[in-house]
């Protein structure tokens, strides 16, 4: 019989044991607190909502006091307003605010996602067939921006596109327009300066998974006669999908919840949950509404990356059987 290591099992046990504490701590924890406020009500005291549990000492007895008038509030009209979005016939965004910057957060993360992925993964596959002392002073120039400060570089942004800004200076400079253009606090800015700030976090993970492609494959399929295209799509995409996966989480989960962009670039009508949430916690100080929104925004976003993992390591388990 096998001796027993017991070093070795504590040491197992650790490594598997640090990200479920981290995980604890700095999510469960936290969003159970959350939880709770979005219960209670809001009220003009320190911390400024009404206590969930109090006890009657007279009665001997412990009262709970849990309000569902948070997301009573949240999903008032939301039928109506949903159908409202959906139909393309239909010229507003329907009654409900709540659904609308839900509604306006997830569509701008889609849409930063997919065009992260699109610039992104030529970028990273250019880069992962670069020699070595090549692709090394590529990476550094990837990582760059993140050695400044990110408010700064929104600003910045600020200074491009503005109706005073670089680029409308030098196109009427040049004569190529009369007017400046409107590419400020709009959705134009707001896409634009989203997908600058997270097009590294889609090229990194990328990067990392086409390095480990083994271009022996690729020559086969050349041998074999697969015309580049249907090689790319038969091989390189495939063998890439844990880094598009990757990429894709490191820059929607994000996106979703974003607030300084928005804020700085995206203008009024680009309302997302971001400053919603910001107006909620600290313009209107309702702290159990905005943690009831927060925690549908984690809803929205934990409960379909579960369904995706649990489906896919099904399917992992059944290839390896």
């Amino acid at each position: 019989m096998k001796p027993l290591n017991i070093s070795s099992a504590l040491g197992r046990w650790f490594v598997i044991a640090v990200p479920y504490v981290w995980l604890l701590i700095l999510f469960l924890i936290p969003f159970l607190i959350v939880f709770k406020i979005s219960f209670a009500e809001q009220e003009i005291a320190i911390p400024p909502y009404t206590p969930l549990v109090t006890t009657d000492s007279d009665m001997g007895r412990v009262i709970v006091q849990a309000s569902y008038m948070n997301y009573a509030d949240i999903f008032k009209d939301f039928g109506s307003s949903l159908m409202q979005i959906l139909n393309p016939f239909h010229s507003g965004n329907g009654d409900n605010i709540y659904l609308q910057t839900y509604w306006s957060s997830l569509k701008t993360a889609v849409i930063v996602t997919i065009l992260c992925l699109i610039f992104g993964y030529p970028i990273a596959y250019a880069i992962s067939r670069m020699r070595e002392d090549i692709r090394n002073g590529v990476l550094l120039l990837i990582m760059l921006p993140f050695w400044t400060s990110f408010l700064l570089r929104v600003y910045a942004w600020m200074g491009i596109l503005s109706t005073t800004g670089l680029v409308n200076t030098w196109l009427q400079k040049l004569g190529i327009i009369n007017a400046p253009l409107d590419l400020f606090y709009n959705q134009f800015s707001l896409i634009l300066v989203m997908v600058y700030a997270y097009l590294p976090f889609m090229i990194l993970p990328l990067y990392t998974q086409l390095l480990k492609l083994d271009g022996r494959l690729l020559e086969a399929a050349n041998d074999l006669g697969a015309s580049p295209i249907k090689a790319f799509l038969t091989i390189t995409l495939p063998l890439s999908k844990v880094g598009i996966i990757a990429g894709s989480m490191l820059v929607f989960i994000p996106s979703v919840g974003e607030y300084v962009i928005p804020e700085l670039v995206g203008g009024p009508e680009n309302l997302m949950i971001g400053k919603v949430l910001w107006q909620a916690f600290f313009d209107q100080n309702n702290w159990p509404l905005a943690s009831a929104v927060a925690v549908i925004m984690v809803l929205l976003l934990v409960v379909p990356i579960a369904i995706f993992h649990h489906y896919e390591n099904r399917e992992i388990e059944g290839e390896s059987v």
